[in-house]
Protein backbone atom coordinates (compact mmCIF):
# COMPACT_ATOMS: atom_id res chain seq x y z
CA UNK A 1 0.00 0.00 0.00
CA UNK A 2 1.39 3.45 -0.94
CA UNK A 3 2.05 6.02 1.82
CA UNK A 4 -0.76 8.25 0.48
CA UNK A 5 -3.28 5.38 0.60
CA UNK A 6 -2.07 4.50 4.08
CA UNK A 7 -2.54 8.11 5.15
CA UNK A 8 -6.10 8.14 3.79
CA UNK A 9 -6.73 4.85 5.58
CA UNK A 10 -5.54 6.42 8.88
CA UNK A 11 -7.84 9.41 8.39
CA UNK A 12 -10.87 7.24 7.59
CA UNK A 13 -10.29 4.89 10.54
CA UNK A 14 -10.26 7.80 13.02
CA UNK A 15 -12.74 10.27 11.48
CA UNK A 16 -13.53 12.20 14.66
CA UNK A 17 -9.89 12.74 15.59
CA UNK A 18 -9.14 13.78 12.02
CA UNK A 19 -12.12 16.14 12.00
CA UNK A 20 -10.97 17.80 15.24
CA UNK A 21 -7.47 18.34 13.82
CA UNK A 22 -8.91 19.79 10.62
CA UNK A 23 -11.35 22.10 12.43
CA UNK A 24 -8.59 23.48 14.63
CA UNK A 25 -6.41 24.14 11.57
CA UNK A 26 -9.30 25.80 9.72
CA UNK A 27 -9.97 28.08 12.69
CA UNK A 28 -6.28 28.96 12.93
CA UNK A 29 -6.03 30.00 9.30
CA UNK A 30 -9.42 31.68 9.40
CA UNK A 31 -8.11 34.03 12.10
CA UNK A 32 -4.78 34.44 10.32
CA UNK A 33 -6.58 35.43 7.10
CA UNK A 34 -8.95 37.71 8.96
CA UNK A 35 -6.05 39.40 10.73
CA UNK A 36 -4.24 39.89 7.41
CA UNK A 37 -7.34 41.52 5.89
CA UNK A 38 -7.89 43.73 8.96
CA UNK A 39 -4.22 44.64 9.09
CA UNK A 40 -4.33 45.63 5.42
CA UNK A 41 -7.37 47.81 6.14
CA UNK A 42 -5.70 49.41 9.16
CA UNK A 43 -2.65 50.16 7.03
CA UNK A 44 -4.90 51.91 4.52
CA UNK A 45 -6.56 53.95 7.26
CA UNK A 46 -3.23 54.83 8.83
CA UNK A 47 -1.71 55.72 5.49
CA UNK A 48 -4.68 57.97 4.72
CA UNK A 49 -4.49 59.84 8.00
CA UNK A 50 -0.71 60.00 7.98
CA UNK A 51 -0.84 61.85 4.68
CA UNK A 52 -3.82 64.02 5.65
CA UNK A 53 -2.69 65.61 8.92
CA UNK A 54 -2.33 69.34 8.72
CA UNK A 55 -0.97 71.95 10.95
CA UNK A 56 -2.32 75.45 10.42
CA UNK A 57 -0.23 78.49 11.34
CA UNK A 58 -2.28 81.67 11.69
CA UNK A 59 -0.16 84.75 11.06
CA UNK A 60 -0.12 88.01 12.94
CA UNK A 61 -1.73 90.96 11.21
CA UNK A 62 0.53 93.51 9.55
CA UNK A 63 3.32 91.21 8.41
CA UNK A 64 5.07 92.41 5.27
CA UNK A 65 5.46 90.27 2.14
CA UNK A 66 9.14 89.55 2.83
CA UNK A 67 8.38 88.10 6.29
CA UNK A 68 5.62 85.88 4.91
CA UNK A 69 7.94 84.61 2.15
CA UNK A 70 10.66 83.83 4.71
CA UNK A 71 8.20 81.79 6.79
CA UNK A 72 7.17 79.83 3.71
CA UNK A 73 10.79 79.24 2.77
CA UNK A 74 11.57 77.99 6.28
CA UNK A 75 8.57 75.64 6.26
CA UNK A 76 9.62 74.15 2.93
CA UNK A 77 12.99 73.18 4.44
CA UNK A 78 11.37 70.53 6.68
CA UNK A 79 11.53 66.92 5.51
CA UNK A 80 8.41 65.04 4.37
CA UNK A 81 6.57 68.24 3.42
CA UNK A 82 3.89 67.41 0.85
CA UNK A 83 2.22 70.76 0.41
CA UNK A 84 2.33 74.28 1.82
CA UNK A 85 -0.72 76.39 1.09
CA UNK A 86 -0.84 80.10 1.85
CA UNK A 87 -4.35 81.31 2.68
CA UNK A 88 -4.56 85.08 2.29
CA UNK A 89 -7.17 87.17 4.09
CA UNK A 90 -9.24 87.42 0.92
CA UNK A 91 -9.10 83.67 0.32
CA UNK A 92 -9.96 83.03 3.98
CA UNK A 93 -13.06 85.20 3.52
CA UNK A 94 -14.01 83.27 0.38
CA UNK A 95 -13.65 79.94 2.22
CA UNK A 96 -15.64 81.26 5.18
CA UNK A 97 -18.49 82.41 2.96
CA UNK A 98 -18.56 79.09 1.10
CA UNK A 99 -18.74 77.16 4.39
CA UNK A 100 -21.56 79.35 5.71
CA UNK A 101 -23.44 80.14 2.51
CA UNK A 102 -26.61 78.68 3.98
CA UNK A 103 -26.60 81.21 6.83
CA UNK A 104 -26.32 84.81 5.57
CA UNK A 105 -26.37 86.20 9.12
CA UNK A 106 -22.90 84.72 9.67
CA UNK A 107 -21.43 86.20 6.50
CA UNK A 108 -22.84 89.69 6.06
CA UNK A 109 -20.83 91.27 8.89
CA UNK A 110 -17.55 89.46 8.20
CA UNK A 111 -14.82 91.17 6.14
CA UNK A 112 -11.37 90.09 5.02
CA UNK A 113 -9.68 92.46 7.44
CA UNK A 114 -10.83 90.56 10.53
CA UNK A 115 -9.72 87.14 9.24
CA UNK A 116 -6.08 86.09 9.66
CA UNK A 117 -3.83 84.88 6.87
CA UNK A 118 -2.45 81.41 7.41
CA UNK A 119 -0.27 78.58 6.20
CA UNK A 120 -1.71 75.06 5.90
CA UNK A 121 1.00 72.40 5.89
CA UNK A 122 0.41 68.81 4.79
CA UNK A 123 3.08 66.19 5.43
CA UNK A 124 3.71 62.51 4.67
CA UNK A 125 5.18 61.87 8.13
CA UNK A 126 3.06 63.01 11.10
CA UNK A 127 6.13 63.28 13.34
CA UNK A 128 7.26 66.30 11.29
CA UNK A 129 4.14 68.13 12.47
CA UNK A 130 5.43 67.91 16.03
CA UNK A 131 8.73 69.53 14.97
CA UNK A 132 6.92 72.37 13.23
CA UNK A 133 4.64 72.86 16.22
CA UNK A 134 7.54 72.99 18.68
CA UNK A 135 9.54 75.42 16.54
CA UNK A 136 6.73 77.84 15.72
CA UNK A 137 4.92 77.85 19.06
CA UNK A 138 7.69 80.12 20.39
CA UNK A 139 7.58 82.58 17.45
CA UNK A 140 4.80 84.70 18.89
CA UNK A 141 6.02 87.77 17.01
CA UNK A 142 4.82 86.32 13.69
CA UNK A 143 2.44 83.51 14.74
CA UNK A 144 -0.93 84.31 16.28
CA UNK A 145 -2.24 80.76 16.75
CA UNK A 146 -1.41 77.17 15.79
CA UNK A 147 -4.01 74.49 15.16
CA UNK A 148 -2.53 71.01 15.44
CA UNK A 149 -4.69 67.94 16.15
CA UNK A 150 -1.88 66.13 17.91
CA UNK A 151 -4.08 63.99 20.16
CA UNK A 152 -6.15 62.62 17.27
CA UNK A 153 -3.08 61.58 15.30
CA UNK A 154 -1.40 59.99 18.31
CA UNK A 155 -4.58 58.15 19.28
CA UNK A 156 -4.83 56.72 15.79
CA UNK A 157 -1.23 55.50 15.90
CA UNK A 158 -1.75 53.99 19.37
CA UNK A 159 -4.99 52.20 18.41
CA UNK A 160 -3.44 50.79 15.24
CA UNK A 161 -0.40 49.52 17.12
CA UNK A 162 -2.55 47.97 19.89
CA UNK A 163 -4.85 46.24 17.36
CA UNK A 164 -1.88 44.70 15.56
CA UNK A 165 -0.31 43.47 18.79
CA UNK A 166 -3.58 41.89 19.94
CA UNK A 167 -4.05 40.25 16.54
CA UNK A 168 -0.54 38.80 16.55
CA UNK A 169 -1.04 37.50 20.11
CA UNK A 170 -4.31 35.78 19.14
CA UNK A 171 -2.69 34.19 16.08
CA UNK A 172 0.24 32.89 18.15
CA UNK A 173 -2.09 31.38 20.76
CA UNK A 174 -4.36 29.70 18.19
CA UNK A 175 -1.40 28.44 16.14
CA UNK A 176 0.10 26.94 19.30
CA UNK A 177 -3.20 25.19 20.05
CA UNK A 178 -3.27 23.82 16.48
CA UNK A 179 0.32 22.64 16.79
CA UNK A 180 -0.32 20.84 20.08
CA UNK A 181 -3.60 19.37 18.81
CA UNK A 182 -1.94 17.77 15.79
CA UNK A 183 0.90 16.42 17.94
CA UNK A 184 -1.64 14.88 20.34
CA UNK A 185 -3.86 13.39 17.61
CA UNK A 186 -0.91 11.98 15.65
CA UNK A 187 0.40 10.54 18.93
CA UNK A 188 -2.97 8.90 19.64
CA UNK A 189 -3.05 7.38 16.15
CA UNK A 190 0.48 6.05 16.52
CA UNK A 191 -0.43 4.52 19.89
CA UNK A 192 -3.52 2.85 18.39
CA UNK A 193 -1.39 1.36 15.61
CA UNK A 194 1.73 0.43 17.55
CA UNK A 195 1.27 -3.26 16.78
CA UNK A 196 0.99 -2.53 13.04
CA UNK A 197 4.12 -0.39 13.20
CA UNK A 198 6.08 -3.12 15.03
CA UNK A 199 5.05 -5.73 12.48
CA UNK A 200 6.01 -3.40 9.60
CA UNK A 201 9.42 -2.85 11.16
CA UNK A 202 9.91 -6.60 11.70
CA UNK A 203 9.22 -7.42 8.04
CA UNK A 204 11.79 -4.88 6.88
CA UNK A 205 9.98 -1.52 6.56
CA UNK A 206 12.32 1.42 7.07
CA UNK A 207 11.85 3.90 9.88
CA UNK A 208 10.99 6.65 7.39
CA UNK A 209 8.48 4.41 5.58
CA UNK A 210 6.62 3.88 8.86
CA UNK A 211 6.66 7.59 9.71
CA UNK A 212 5.77 8.88 6.24
CA UNK A 213 1.95 8.36 6.39
CA UNK A 214 1.76 10.29 9.68
CA UNK A 215 3.87 13.13 8.24
CA UNK A 216 1.62 13.26 5.17
CA UNK A 217 -1.43 13.33 7.42
CA UNK A 218 -0.16 16.44 9.20
CA UNK A 219 0.58 18.10 5.85
CA UNK A 220 -2.95 17.30 4.63
CA UNK A 221 -4.46 18.94 7.72
CA UNK A 222 -2.28 22.00 7.18
CA UNK A 223 -3.01 22.40 3.46
CA UNK A 224 -6.77 21.77 3.64
CA UNK A 225 -7.09 23.83 6.83
CA UNK A 226 -5.27 26.81 5.27
CA UNK A 227 -7.40 26.70 2.10
CA UNK A 228 -10.72 26.41 3.95
CA UNK A 229 -9.73 29.06 6.51
CA UNK A 230 -8.81 31.42 3.68
CA UNK A 231 -12.08 30.74 1.82
CA UNK A 232 -14.24 31.43 4.89
CA UNK A 233 -12.44 34.70 5.69
CA UNK A 234 -12.58 35.78 2.04
CA UNK A 235 -16.34 35.16 1.93
CA UNK A 236 -16.80 37.28 5.06
CA UNK A 237 -14.71 40.06 3.48
CA UNK A 238 -16.74 39.79 0.27
CA UNK A 239 -20.11 39.97 2.06
CA UNK A 240 -19.14 42.79 4.45
CA UNK A 241 -17.05 44.85 2.01
CA UNK A 242 -19.74 47.34 1.08
CA UNK A 243 -20.90 48.15 4.60
CA UNK A 244 -17.37 48.33 6.09
CA UNK A 245 -16.03 50.50 3.26
CA UNK A 246 -19.06 52.76 3.63
CA UNK A 247 -18.24 53.19 7.34
CA UNK A 248 -14.58 54.04 6.66
CA UNK A 249 -15.18 56.37 3.71
CA UNK A 250 -13.20 57.77 1.94
CA UNK A 251 -10.73 55.01 2.91
CA UNK A 252 -11.14 51.65 1.15
CA UNK A 253 -10.77 49.36 4.18
CA UNK A 254 -11.46 46.09 2.33
CA UNK A 255 -9.84 46.15 -1.08
CA UNK A 256 -10.55 42.97 -3.05
CA UNK A 257 -7.20 43.14 -4.78
CA UNK A 258 -6.60 39.85 -6.63
CA UNK A 259 -2.82 39.94 -6.16
CA UNK A 260 -3.12 40.50 -2.39
CA UNK A 261 -5.46 37.54 -1.92
CA UNK A 262 -3.46 35.24 -4.20
CA UNK A 263 -0.26 36.01 -2.28
CA UNK A 264 -2.11 35.54 1.02
CA UNK A 265 -3.45 32.15 -0.11
CA UNK A 266 -0.04 30.93 -1.29
CA UNK A 267 1.66 32.09 1.93
CA UNK A 268 -1.01 30.40 4.07
CA UNK A 269 -0.69 27.11 2.16
CA UNK A 270 3.08 27.19 2.66
CA UNK A 271 2.67 28.00 6.36
CA UNK A 272 0.00 25.30 6.71
CA UNK A 273 2.26 22.76 5.03
CA UNK A 274 5.13 23.61 7.34
CA UNK A 275 2.97 23.75 10.48
CA UNK A 276 1.29 20.41 9.72
CA UNK A 277 4.57 18.72 8.80
CA UNK A 278 6.48 20.05 11.80
CA UNK A 279 3.72 19.14 14.28
CA UNK A 280 3.39 15.63 12.90
CA UNK A 281 7.19 15.27 12.80
CA UNK A 282 7.36 16.16 16.50
CA UNK A 283 4.56 13.67 17.14
CA UNK A 284 6.21 10.75 15.32
CA UNK A 285 9.60 11.57 16.83
CA UNK A 286 8.05 11.46 20.29
CA UNK A 287 5.89 8.37 19.93
CA UNK A 288 7.73 6.13 17.46
CA UNK A 289 10.73 4.80 19.36
CA UNK A 290 11.36 1.69 17.27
Amino acid sequence: MSPLKTTWHHIRRSPFQSLIALIVMVLSFFFISLFAIINSGLSSVLNYFETKPEITLFLKDGLDKSTVENIQKDLSSYQSIKEITFISKEKALSIYKEQNKGNPLLTEMVTASILPASFEITVSNPQVLEQIYQNYSTKTNVIDEIIYQKDIIQSLLDWTSATRKIGIAIILIISSISFLTIITIIGMKITNRKDEIKISRLIGASNFYVKKPFLLEGIIYGVIGSILGFIFSFLIALVSQKSINSFFQPVVFIDLNVNFYLILLVVEILVGTFLGFFASWVGVKRYIKY
